[in-house]
C-alpha cells in the first residue's frame, strides 16, 4: 500500500463571515424577486409555492445571521 503524499488544505475560516454576508445578500435579493413575482400571478399554487420558499428563506437568515455572529466572535470582529 502506498502511502498518500497529498494534504489537506488548512481550514481557513478567515473569509467565513464576509462569505456569509454574500449569501445573506443574495437570499433577501431572492425573496424580494419571488414577491414580484406574487403581482404577476394569479394561480393559487404559485402564490402558495412562492410564500412556503420565503418562509424557508426567511428561517435560513436567521441561521446565517447567528453563524456570522458566531464567525465574527471567533476571529475577534465585533458585528454587533
Amino acid at each position: 500500500m502506498v502511502p498518500f503524499k497529498n494534504k489537506p488544505k488548512p481550514d481557513d475560516r478567515s473569509d467565513n463571515v464576509e462569505k456569509l454576508q454574500e449569501m445573506i445578500h443574495n437570499t433577501i435579493e431572492n425573496m424580494e424577486a419571488a414577491e414580484e413575482t406574487l403581482t404577476l400571478t394569479d394561480s393559487p399554487e404559485t402564490r402558495r409555492q412562492v410564500e412556503e420558499k420565503n418562509e424557508r428563506r426567511r428561517e435560513s437568515l436567521e441561521a446565517l445571521r447567528a453563524e456570522v455572529r458566531d464567525e465574527a466572535r471567533a476571529n475577534g470582529l465585533n458585528q454587533e
